[in-house]
């Protein structure tokens, strides 16, 4: 086990220094969890998902809406992409 110290601000904040970040695979505006395990002990990690709320807006919008099977069938095309290592 490693242990990397940073100082907390005046104002609360915490910087994670660029060793944990690349240890976790996170960058500007990713979002980090706190976990509090027990007394004492608290543990930094990356969310498996996030709200609803925060993806919103992500993807744009269509010209002409797509059907639901049209979508799943674009979206089983690029899971397949992924799993032969082609860009989606």
């Amino acid at each position: 086990m490693k242990e990397v110290i940073s100082t907390i601000s005046s104002k609360g904040q915490l910087t994670i220094p660029a060793e944990v970040r690349r240890h976790l695979g996170v960058q500007s505006h990713d979002k980090v969890a706190f976990v509090i395990e027990s007394e004492g002990e608290v543990k930094l990690k990356v969310p498996r998902y996030t709200d609803i709320d925060s993806v919103v807006g992500k993807a744009g919008s269509l010209k002409t809406p797509l059907s639901w099977r049209e979508m799943r069938a674009i979206a089983k095309e690029d899971r397949m992409r992924r799993k032969r290592g082609l860009k989606p």
